[in-house]
């Protein structure tokens, strides 16, 4: 059975008041690009990998310099680097709001309260932003239709529970008005109910914007962007900022800080009870109870972990119209202090509570949601949760059993055991970049190239299908495993959807370690890289004996760094490599990957290990023979690594 690994990289205050009118209030087509599947030792054509901003000299004592560029030279003089962050000025407040975009997101700090961070993420801003984007979106439909649009551009905002989020909202009207939209207010919503408002027939919006930072702290905030075509990518959401940041810095020139712009009218709709009813009609229509057609959840009882985040809806709106015992679910009402725990399915104590409730409650289900609910994760009848690789073997086993032989596209932290899982179940497995987008625009690639499919996944539990118009939707991840409960129930399968997953072969350990990039934030994206592509430069150098960067099969990665080879490559915006390290007798001990964080200014440090022990020996080499050898202590902070190796 051959790999398909396409691979990686390489390389509150007050609101002002507004006009509300209330009134009632709709195809995907993915974007075309053509891929070349690489085969060992084929050239290939990919991004041109950044200008060190750094290199490393060996000093006569026998331990590491570092000899900076004058970019560098500058910076640690207290003066921006050219190149980097411009000369000063209106260019440096420009550049804080070109910072502010999170590879097809934007994100910042929206309250106080974080050490060391400012607040960037402020009204002024975000009003800039928005207009930006509705300005972008009159473009593209100029350039899309051949003719400007016969009337104004029709969009939507939602929000999650945050405390910045009325404020920012407010300027996110503003901005949106300023650029000729009309403008319809969803309250409070989820990521994925935001782009069926351009797709359900009582909305069809011709955009959307979801106002949120994901399971990241309270004290942040975010963008999120749709159009009918569904989520822009990291060049969009760059061309946006580009122009926004010139705004900003006019608007800054002429005194205007964050002084609220007049309020425009808004109408408000209810969009989530809309959302609700689709996803209550594609369960009962795809179970078909023969007993209880409206009520196919009955006898069954299903425990909703929604963190105090946007999830609660699913509990009331669907699981218990459609039957379904929710007796035991937590956090369900929105608080944007998210005082429990983060509400994030890669949380342990997320997970933990919920499992706790399953088994007190002895559900047959527990489902845990992120802030926006565009990821999610399980826990079967058992209490074991399913999340990360599990939860993409559980999503495997569903749709491959509906579409025999089907890509399954996955980010490069996914295991070795899950591509065995897959592979014996008929399937092929494209490993790719990290990144939820990046996952998803490759499913959307292949498919344009006439290779089949119909599940994308990332690790941290972002997950798309083909049938559902490409989008990353919680919620429509748990109604595939609910309707699958279900039909197993019927059918007289014993052992729920744990079950589905019983030979999914594990990583005898698993660990995932962040080194802080030091210094300004502002020049953290470039450190970062920097570092992560010495990583590779030391293996290729031969400096780190035992470590092979990655070949995941027939889509060869001999440079290292699963990378596009397609005539228009996917945008990087993260550099990452994955490597192995063999033992003496050429023995696998273990995979790591390496990448630049897009959230943060750190670097995320993946390990798994085929032997117990495993992870340490490989952070101990890596630390003696890399981190030092190299230098990169002296501007990453390392006390993780040094800390997990003791």
């Amino acid at each position: 059975m051959h790999h398909w690994h396409c691979a990686i990289i390489f390389a509150d205050s007050s609101l002002h008041a507004m006009a509300m009118v209330t009134t009632s209030p709709a195809t995907l087509q993915p974007s075309s690009s053509s891929c070349k599947h690489a085969s060992r030792g084929v050239a290939r054509c990919c991004p041109a990998p950044p200008p060190p901003l750094l290199s490393w000299k060996r000093r006569s004592s026998g331990q590491q310099q570092v000899t900076t560029t004058r970019a560098t030279a500058a910076s640690s003089r207290g003066q921006p680097p050219i190149g980097v962050a411009g000369v000063a000025g209106g260019e440096e407040e420009g550049d804080s709001i070109r910072r502010l975009q999170n590879g097809s997101d934007v994100r910042g700090v929206a309250l106080e309260g974080e050490k060391c961070r400012a607040v960037d993420l402020t009204p002024l801003a975000v009003e800039a932003i928005a207009e930006s984007f509705g300005e972008w979106l009159r473009e593209e439909e100029l350039r899309l239709r051949g003719e400007e649009p016969q009337q104004q551009l029709r969009v939507s905002v939602g929000r999650d529970p945050r405390l910045s989020g009325p404020r920012l909202g407010a300027a996110l009207f503003a901005g949106l008005a300023s650029a000729g939209c009309s403008v319809f207010d969803m309250g409070l919503a989820t990521t994925p109910a935001c782009f069926m408002s351009t797709i359900l027939p009582r909305f069809n919006y011709d955009a959307s914007i979801m106002l949120t930072a994901s399971h990241l702290p309270y004290t942040r905030n975010g963008l999120k962007f749709f159009t009918k075509r569904g989520g822009l990518t990291s060049g969009d959401v760059e061309t946006i900022c580009d122009r926004a940041a010139q705004k900003y810095v006019a608007r800054r020139k002429m005194g205007l800080g964050d002084t609220p712009p007049p309020p425009p009218v808004v109408m408000r709709v209810d969009l989530m009870s809309a959302y609700a009813q689709h996803l209550r009609d594609i369960i009962k229509q795809r179970v078909a109870h023969p007993e209880h057609y409206d009520t196919p959840l009955r006898g069954f009882k299903v425990v909703v972990n929604a963190g105090n985040g946007c999830g609660g809806f699913f509990t009331r709106d669907v699981l218990e119209k459609l039957g379904a015992d929710t007796t035991g679910s937590l956090h369900l009402d929105p608080d944007g202090r998210f005082p429990n725990h983060m509400p994030n399915p890669e949380d342990a104590t997320a997970m933990s509570l919920t499992r706790g409730a399953v088994l007190a409650q002895g559900a047959d289900l527990g489902v845990v949601f992120d802030t926006d609910v565009d990821r999610s994760g399980v826990v079967d009848a058992g209490g074991a949760a399913i999340n990360g690789d599990r939860l993409i073997a559980l999503m495997s086993a569903i749709v491959l059993g509906e579409h025999g032989g089907t890509m399954v596209v996955t980010d490069a932290r996914a295991s070795d055991g899950l591509t065995r899982f897959i592979e014996s179940r008929g399937g092929r497995h494209c490993l790719y970049r990290v990144g939820y987008r990046n996952v998803i625009d490759k499913g959307v690639q292949l498919n344009d190239d006439g290779v089949e499919t119909h599940l994308m996944m990332e690790t941290t539990g972002h997950g798309a299908l083909r049938e559902n118009y490409f989008l990353d939707d919680g919620a429509y991840m748990v109604v595939k495993i609910i309707i699958e409960m279900v039909r197993m129930k019927l059918a007289g399968v014993e052992g729920g959807v744990g079950s589905l997953i019983a030979d999914l072969e594990e990583p005898a350990e698993s660990v995932l370690l962040r080194m802080d990039v030091l210094g300004e934030p502002k020049h953290a994206k470039q450190r970062a890289t920097q570092a992560v592509e010495a990583f590779k430069k030391y293996i290729m150098e031969d400096k780190l004996s035992g470590w092979v960067l990655d070949d995941c099969g027939d889509c060869s990665v001999s440079e290292g760094c699963l990378e596009d080879s397609n005539d228009r490559p996917i945008d990087v915006d993260a550099y990452m490599y994955r490597a192995k390290l063999y033992d003496e007798n050429e023995r696998a001990l273990g995979m790591v990957h390496l990448r630049q964080s897009v959230h943060n200014p750190n670097i995320a440090l993946n390990m798994q290990s085929y032997v117990p022990g495993g992870c340490k020996s490989m952070a101990k080499d890596l630390h003696q023979r890399f981190l030092l050898a190299s230098g990169l202590n002296e501007f990453v902070d390392i006390s993780e690594v040094e800390k997990f190796i003791k």
